[in-house]
Parts: C-alpha cells; structure tokens; sequence
C-alpha cells in the first residue's frame, strides 16, 4: 500500500475542451484524433463510470487532492481539508460552476444576459446544474481549487439529497437544470426520450429523462411543439420521417404531426418520457429534468447541418419504439400545459405547484415573493432557480 495517497481530479468541462483540443484520449487508448463527440460519449458510458468506481473508494482516504484544470498551475490541497470543505458546503445553499456551449439552433439570450464573451457563433446550452459535468469551487485561504461537483454526492449523499431521494437515488444526483437558448436561432430536433423500461432494457439505466420546458423569455409567435395531433395515424408519421430522412426534397411536415403551442414567458410545458416535443425559435428555456441528459431520439432535425458541416444523428429505430401516439392534443392540454395551482399564500408571497407530471418524480413549485421570506426543504433536497426579477 503507498504511504501517500494523492487524487489529481480534473472538472468533466475541462475533459471535454482537452477531447475537442486533441489534448487527451481516452482510458486504455490512443484515439486523440477521434472525433470528440465519440470520446465524449466513451468517457459518459465507460472512462467515467470506471473512474469514479475508483474515486468513491479513493476520496475519503486521500492523503491530497490534485487539482489539475489550470497544467500550468496545479494546486494541492490536503485530503482532510477537501473534506471538511465539502462537509461545510453540504450544510449550506451552494452553486456549481456553470459552463455554455454552442449549438446548431443556438441563440443569443445567453450571450447579452450572463455577459458571455464574442467568440462563438451562438450559445445553445447553459449547464448550471449538472452536477455529472458541472464542477464545484472550495476556497482555502488565497486559493482556490476546482473539483467536479459529483465528488461532493459522492462524499455526502444523505446529508446532500435526504433520507427519501438518497434512499431512491444512492449517489446518484436526480435533478438537472440547464439552459436552451434559440432568441435569434432556430429549432431544437424533434425528438423522444426513452420509456422507463425501454431505458433499463437498452442502456442499464434505473431510470429514465423525463423533462419539463419553463419559458424564462419568448418572442412573439414563439411556440412549443409537444405531443401528436388528434386523429395522427403514427405508421404515416413514421413513413413521413423515414423519408425525410432518405431524401432530403422531402422534408418532414412537421405541422400535419405534432402540436404547436404558444410559448410566453413563465409557462411551463411538462414532457414526460414518449412525449414527441422540442423548443420552437425565438425562446429562452430553463429545462428542469432528471439526469440521464443524453438519451435523446432525435426524429427530425429540420433539413439542416450541424456546426462541423455534417448532419446530426437521427435515431428512428429507438424513436418509433418509444412515441407514445395518445398523446394527443386535449390530453396534452388538460396534463402537460401549465398545470399550475396555488398551494399557500402570506403576506408578500405566494407558492404554487407548477408541476411535473404524475409519471415525472420530481415536484416543481414557483414561489412570487415581495419581501424576505422562509422557505423550508422539508427534508430533501432542493434546486432554485430565479425566473424574474434581480438576484
């Protein structure tokens, strides 16, 4: 056994700017010029799952900890001390280190409102709490490290979730929220995400991405496509995406199938997994989700090209397997349109129940307050996000 045990960990956004960069391959490999969104995904399903069977058994015993983010500035911090940093962070509200990213159908919300710099063509994605991929900063003293923000469920599960989500969920961290911007872009794919069982049969997952959009901006005109349209005979639809997919002069026709419904700000669209859906143009989404993030079907992505110059995956196989065809458009409005009800109210505040749906395990409530008031977790844990006013 070594006499000193040190950890280097690296933040998961760091890992994939070095994978995009060329910088680094994956474990046990040599594939530094492969496309990064194939190392990305062999580091999700094997580096990763690997690496972190090694860390939960390594942290709580490392003599130090090595933060290796910056090459040119690596720091150390003592295993004791990291550990009584993430004891003293679990006890209070805390935020992770949110990350953005372009994308096809990219907007620029993110860039004018988070102050993000002029490089990129666009921002897609915000990650503000993913804590798979987001990363956690600890201060001692004048400097500062940086360790993914799952080392801290790693370490203290049942004082971070509670005694009911720890007991469900184990170290695994169920919510995520994220940001999709398309004000001045385009359309997210039409897509899918897995039955529960279609997810442990085919990926090994214990569950599923069920997922919700609440609009935080829209344009005028802007909509949400969500659910099928009554009377939609799904072998059509899947013969109509087939071939959108083998010939692109024919291009899917996307208002014969699928509900278009008005977005405006602070409506909520509940989208439980086999609900067909996706964000229009010329919106600004928080999407609040569990956590399997990468399991998305896309069935159409609008005769377009992704930022490399090459088409995106489509996958119709798992989507056909999945697209719940009564969803159709009156249950889509009496379950997953702003299903939001009062459930208390004092003076400068009021809670309401703005969600998900009963298949969906996580609880969404919207809280308008005028003055300083209490909010009690009860228990478990929680994720909050502003949704208007100043912080």
């Amino acid at each position: 056994a070594p006499t000193v045990l040190v950890y280097a960990d690296l933040a998961r956004w760091e890992i994939q700017l070095r994978q995009r960069r060329g910088e680094i391959a994956n474990l046990g490999s040599e594939n530094f010029a492969e496309k990064a969104s194939l190392k990305y995904k062999r580091a999700f399903f094997v580096d990763w799952r690997a690496a972190d069977r090694l860390k939960k058994q390594a942290l709580p015993r490392a003599d130090f900890l090595l933060d290796t983010n910056d090459p040119a500035a690596p720091k150390l911090v003592r295993g004791a001390d990291l550990r009584a940093g993430l004891a003293a962070t679990v006890r209070r509200p805390f935020r992770v280190v949110p990350f953005f990213d372009p994308g096809v159908w990219g907007g620029q919300w993110l860039r004018e409102v988070c102050d993000l710099p002029d490089g990129p063509p666009n921002y897609a994605w915000g990650f503000d709490c993913v804590p798979e991929e987001n990363s956690l900063l600890l201060g001692f003293g004048a400097a500062r490290v940086e360790i993914p923000s799952i080392d801290l469920v790693f370490l203290h599960p049942r004082e971070l979730l509670g005694e009911a989500v720890h007991g469900r969920f184990g170290t695994e961290f169920p919510i995520r929220f994220d940001f999709l911007d398309t004000m001045g872009g385009g359309n997210l794919s039409l897509q899918v995400h897995p039955l529960t069982e279609y997810a442990q049969d085919k990926f090994g997952l214990a569950y599923t991405q069920d997922e919700s959009y609440y609009m935080l901006a829209a344009e005028p005109g802007a909509v949400v496509y969500l659910g099928l349209k009554e009377n939609v005979e799904l072998p059509n639809m899947l013969a109509d995406l087939q071939r959108a997919q083998d010939d692109p002069a024919a291009p899917f026709p996307a208002a014969e199938y699928v509900n278009e419904f008005p977005a405006r700000p602070h409506d909520h669209f509940l989208i439980p997994a086999g609900t067909v859906h996706c964000s229009g143009a010329g919106s600004m989404v928080l999407e609040i989700s569990a956590t399997p993030y990468i399991f998305t079907f896309k069935l159409w992505d609008w005769d377009r090209l992704g930022l490399d110059g090459q088409p995106r995956p489509i996958h119709l196989t798992h989507g056909a397997a999945n697209i719940q065809a009564d969803r159709t458009t009156t249950w889509v409005e009496q379950n997953l349109v702003n299903q939001i009800h009062e459930v208390g109210s004092g003076p400068g505040w009021r809670e309401e129940r703005t969600g998900l749906h009963e298949r969906e395990f996580i609880e969404t409530r919207r809280h308008w307050f005028t003055e300083v008031v209490p909010h009690h977790t009860h228990g478990g844990v929680q994720v909050l996000n502003l949704v208007q006013g100043a912080e």
